[in-house]
């Protein structure tokens, strides 16, 4: 039995017939069936120009067809028909009773129109259809990577409670589908793009709302003390700088750098050692946590004995000795407070994994209790908390949307069931009764730029104009320019290096990584822009990446007799994971280059001229020698 697949053509709506709308009244009561559908019938004139926005085609075994059997776009709605109905099923996306009152419904109520809660992308993904790649072009709009890791991580905690309990998430939506298919009725789309969804979310989130956001799943989806370890390595690496520049303030000695040096070295050595012996009698996993454990101890056992300093100082420089003391210096802070404060919080019950039925996770959850809101909804309104911008881009946007979709249906003269989540359904119900409420369709579409002050764009343009200024001033203070180009070429080189080295480290090809070093010294002066983007973006074009990836990464995680080492060694295979890692690496080496110019290049070079003092007199001169200059042209 051929299905019939309606799509609405949101992007040709007009505005229809306000004024009708603001007469018209309507009444909801209950339906002669479960206690979680409603029948919503409105009496009220059906709209002759709600075909210019719905399209109406016949899904075939090889396609959509061109054929239509239903009103379209060049087919008016018969004046004087009457209103359709509506009736709105809430479901939970990982229950089994929710897929027998779907089907139950349907046959039940014989309607027009089926309408899912989905958008034409999950419907082509849930009929086993390839999802849409991934464009390259689209890496550049900077957001890209961090809309599909918003995605992955609320489709993972739908997987686990769909694992949870035995059913395959978005179960309900595909009973509904098949039913329909089955008895010949029409088949709508009413939900938004994903895409365009994720992307209002994560541009509502402020930057707090998003660590905590990453941080709370990273405790829900692994060990404390993992991710301990993880952010005490990201507190390192920034740490480290800023012990470099400004430690000597805090009795960190130059003794004191090169015992930590060669500990550091030492500690890499020994893991090299160990890692490389194991080889031969242990597995993969246990080989790493061998290195792990036994590669810090010598390097602290090196450092408290000061065996190998004499070493150290005859043949490393100081500029050499002070940026890699000074990280290791970083590195062990951060790493004792990650480890300590992970540590706490597991103790005091603040960080528990995902399934810990003891604080209330998937074990504990009752099935049942889930149709009260579906599954994504009930996380996010606890987001609603702390970040009411996300849940509005998440659930009450779509209530709108789903809603405008729903009423041209029902104008449209059809009869309709709306198979929606339990979460969506209180609001979208609201909307069906007073559709003049309904905030306008140009409010819910397109993509979200951000609200608020927009600080971020005023610190890159201040970095940039900062950073053209410095070498300005020196110019006109009369600096030789090969010490400027000296200085532009470290610039250049240190970026380079850092930002090739790591997307390399990531598994990057070599022109992904080489044009992510060419243009690192670029980007790491404008925050507006990254090298990873660049990066991702050459690398996008031998990657094949699209959102079924996110089931494949899901999976993997899914297993969790698979070691540690494998399972990263799998995820790197999936390309939307590797492409994710291409990009953040390449932008931390970019990161951690511009801290290490800062703190470690910058000082030595200025040597040359006489020191940190010195180039601040320079760019006084500068200043005065540019405002006379200018001074000197607009004089009459």
């Amino acid at each position: 039995m051929r299905g019939v697949w309606i799509q609405i053509c949101w992007e040709r709506r007009v505005d229809v017939a306000s004024t009708s709308r603001r007469s018209r009244r309507g009444s909801v009561h209950r339906s002669n069936g479960s206690d979680r559908s409603r029948t919503l019938e409105i009496d009220s004139q059906t709209l002759n120009d709600v075909t210019q926005y719905v399209g109406v085609m016949t899904e075939t075994p090889e396609g959509p067809a061109d054929v239509a059997s239903a009103p379209s776009e060049s087919t008016p709605v018969t004046e004087g028909r009457e209103s359709g109905s509506v009736t709105v099923v809430g479901t939970a996306h990982v229950s089994e009773r929710s897929v027998e009152e779907v089907e139950e419904a349907i046959e039940r109520e014989r309607p027009d129109v089926v309408a899912v809660e989905l958008d034409e992308g999950r419907y082509r993904q849930m009929q086993g259809e390839t999802p849409d790649d991934l464009d390259a072009s689209d890496l550049l709009q900077g957001n890209t990577v961090f809309q599909f890791l918003a995605y992955w991580m609320l489709s993972y905690v739908q997987t686990q409670l769909g694992e949870r309990f035995d059913i395959e998430p978005g179960a309900d939506m595909k009973a509904a589908v098949d039913v329909a298919e089955r008895t010949g009725i029409d088949v709508a789309l009413v939900d938004r793009d994903i895409q365009t969804t994720i992307q209002r979310f994560w541009a509502r989130m402020t930057l707090i709302e998003k660590l905590r956001m990453v941080g709370g799943l990273a405790f829900g989806v692994t060990d404390s003390r993992v991710v301990g370890v993880v952010a005490g390595i990201l507190i390192g690496v920034i740490a480290g700088p800023a012990i470099g520049l400004f430690g000597g303030s805090f009795g960190v000695t130059e003794p004191l750098l090169t015992s930590v040096t060669a500990g550091m070295l030492a500690a890499v050595a020994a893991a090299i050692v160990v890692d490389q012996v194991g080889k031969a009698g242990l597995s993969p996993d246990a080989r790493l946590y061998a290195a792990a454990a036994i590669g810090p101890l010598a390097g602290i056992g090196v450092a408290a004995s000061g065996v190998a300093d004499g070493l150290v100082g005859a043949y490393l420089g100081g500029l050499t000795v002070r940026a890699i003391g000074s990280l290791g210096l970083g590195l062990a802070l951060g790493l004792s407070v990650g480890v300590v404060g992970a540590t706490l919080l597991g103790l005091f019950g603040l960080a528990r994994s995902g399934d810990d039925a003891e604080y209330g996770g998937i074990e504990d959850i009752d099935i049942e209790e889930l149709t009260d809101t579906d599954v994504v909804t009930m996380m996010m309104e606890e987001f609603r908390q702390f970040s009411p911008g996300g849940a509005e881009a998440l659930i009450d946007e779509r209530d709108a949307f789903i809603a405008h979709r729903l009423v041209a249906l029902r104008e449209a003269g059809r009869d309709v069931v709306a198979v929606v989540g339990a979460g969506h359904r209180a609001g979208i119900e609201g909307y069906l009764a007073n559709p003049d409420t309904l905030p306008p369709m140009a409010d819910l579409v397109g993509e979200e730029s951000g609200r608020g002050f927009p600080w971020k764009k005023l610190v890159g343009y201040g970095i940039t104009v900062g950073f053209v200024a410095f070498f300005v001033l020196l110019a006109m203070a009369g600096v030789r320019n090969g010490f400027l180009l000296r200085l532009f070429g470290a610039w250049f080189l240190i970026n380079a290096a850092f930002a090739f080295g790591f997307a390399k480290l990531a598994g990057a090809r070599w022109s992904s990584a080489g044009v992510g070093g060419a243009v690192a010294w670029m980007t790491s002066i404008n925050p507006l822009l990254a090298p990873g983007w660049f990066t991702g973006y050459v690398e996008l074009r031998h990657l094949t990446v699209n959102v079924g990836d996110i089931g494949t990464l899901n999976e993997l995680l899914a297993d969790e007799t698979r070691p540690p080492g494998e399972l990263v060694s799998e995820m790197l295979d999936v390309p939307l994971f590797k492409l994710i890692v291409v990009v953040a690496m390449t932008n931390v080496g970019s990161i951690v280059a511009s801290f290490l110019f800062a703190v470690y290049v910058l000082p030595a070079m200025f040597g040359d001229i006489g020191g940190v003092e010195e180039v601040s007199r320079l760019m006084i001169q500068g200043a005065r020698n540019s405002a006379e200059l200018l001074r000197g042209l607009l004089a009459p």
